[in-house]
């Protein structure tokens, strides 16, 4: 399609990975590119390019998204019924309402793709670009198991939207921006250098322009402006929900006669100061206007609002029914890392110990819940041969009179750095335990030495072995996964 589309996709796959890691590695991005015959009507209407030309899918896959592009333009009807005076300007917004019509049949095609092969992909396209005599779109997948695990906003025009959705957005956003420079840019730059954070950070003021009763900016950058500042040395700890005004789901408990700006960051956390328990601020992301309560669920009045939870200094979280969308800590928007999965866990732990019974599983899950709360961190390695081990990390660990291990005894005996050795059944051998292991290609140097030394703990383990890694930045890993 032109000469450096290979660089450019490596550059995509490579920002794709630097965004969504950050997010959660489970959403494992793959990212190609597709062209199709720019016209509607072409000497090869059917001519399809795909970049690399190794991926799973054919040329063939997607010879009809064209018809279905046009079949779209049939069934919503032309694009406005105003002529715009400028011709330039007119032909410009059809070929803009051509372009998402292309973008939305080959995301379909995607879709019945996945559907038909069961393919566990979740697929999004940018709005193709005309480079060339082709119209290039840049395709990401990612997990479908993983995206689709995340809590999201109720649907608002077809679609649910979340912190995951508003980082593939500005994905593609970037995407298109790079490929309409892609002609001319310099082969020795990058092609998408923008900063990682800065996409995450752009994605949160995406979410949460959503959730801003009439799409009212800053609200964003207002959270972090309050959560900046302390309060006569104080951090300030907090809540505010946020909705139109008058909403009938509030019970004013206090009004302001003067509503304060949201801008006002040091009249607003101080402000702050008066929420506590089901009483918080109320505002409409603009102003705040008073306090109040969320009526109870049994009230027919009620509505789940979405509510700011500004936790500690620099760090504050947006939930909407009580499900957390993203954590904010140092300007920075995060996934909350919840806890593993019951049912992932259960499969794992059936494919490494085959013969355990289904009372010795949930026990585990016990343990491996409780584990899960640890905040600074710890590793519960669950070994068929952890009596032995322990004796062979006798120098290395603090070797215990076999017991049962609890949940109560599991959150004493992680307070302390090292491992955890359990056998299946529950039985507990060592604390403290310092894994060993031969160095793996699967190691990830982005990632502490806790998940690295247990990977290769698990990986050289001549026992079958699980374990549970809880790093202190969230970080919650099942190895083997």
């Amino acid at each position: 399609m032109w000469e450096h589309q290979s660089l450019f996709r490596v550059s995509a796959q490579l920002f794709a990975e630097g965004i969504f890691n950050l997010l959660d590695r489970s959403l494992r991005p793959e990212v190609f590119l597709l062209g199709f015959a720019s016209a509607k009507e072409a000497d090869e209407p059917d001519a399809v390019i795909i970049e690399p030309g190794s991926t799973r899918y054919s040329p063939a896959d997607f010879k009809h998204v064209k018809t279905q592009a046009a079949a779209l333009e049939v069934d919503t009807g032309p694009q406005g019924s105003v002529y715009h005076l400028h011709p330039n300007h007119h032909d410009r917004l059809e070929k803009q309402h051509w372009y998402e019509l292309v973008c939305r049949a080959t995301e379909a095609t995607l879709h019945e793709l996945a559907t038909a092969r069961h393919e566990n992909r979740r697929s999004f396209c940018s709005v193709p670009v005309s480079l060339q005599g082709y119209l290039v779109t840049v395709v990401l997948q990612l997990s479908a198991d993983c995206y689709d695990g995340y809590y999201a906003l109720p649907k608002s025009g077809g679609r649910t939207f979340n912190l995951p959705h508003a980082a593939v957005l500005e994905f593609l956003h970037d995407c298109t921006r790079a490929l309409r420079e892609a002609d001319t840019a310099d082969n020795d730059q990058p092609v998408l250098d923008r900063d990682y954070n800065e996409v995450l950070r752009s994605a949160g003021r995406r979410l949460m322009l959503r959730v801003a009763p009439g799409g009212t900016h800053g609200l964003y950058d207002a959270c972090n402006g309050v959560a900046a500042l302390r309060h006569e040395g104080d951090e300030g700890v907090g809540t505010m929900l946020v909705s139109r005004r008058l909403h009938p789901a509030i019970v004013p408990v206090l009004t302001l006669e003067t509503p304060v700006p949201m801008r006002d960051h040091r009249s607003i956390r101080k402000l702050l100061e008066l929420s506590e328990g089901h009483t918080a601020l109320i505002s409409d992301a603009s102003h705040v206007f008073g306090l109040g309560q969320l009526v109870p669920e049994s009230d027919s009045q009620y509505e789940p609002l979405v509510t700011v939870h500004f936790t500690n200094h620099y760090s504050w979280e947006m939930s909407h029914a009580g499900h957390v969308l993203m954590r904010v800590v140092s300007n920075t928007p995060r996934m909350p890392q919840g806890q593993v999965a019951a049912d992932n866990f259960a499969r794992t732990v059936r494919i490494v110990f085959p013969n355990l019974t289904a009372d010795s599983t949930d026990y585990l899950w016990d343990l491996a819940q409780k584990a899960t709360t640890q905040p600074n961190g710890t590793i519960l390695v669950i070994s068929a041969g952890a009596r032995q081990e322990s004796q062979r990390l006798a120098r290395q660990c603090f070797r215990i009179v076999p017991r049962i291990m609890t949940p109560s005894v599991l959150r004493l005996v992680t307070n302390i750095d090292g491992a955890v050795l359990i056998e299946p059944n529950g039985m507990c051998y060592a604390i403290g335990a310092i894994l060993d292991g031969l160095a793996t290609e699967k190691g990830d140097s982005s990632r502490g030495s806790r998940y690295n030394s247990a990977l290769r703990y698990v990986n050289s383990s001549k026992y079958s072995a699980l374990a549970i890694v809880v790093s202190e930045d969230g970080w919650i890993d099942l190895l083997p996964s």
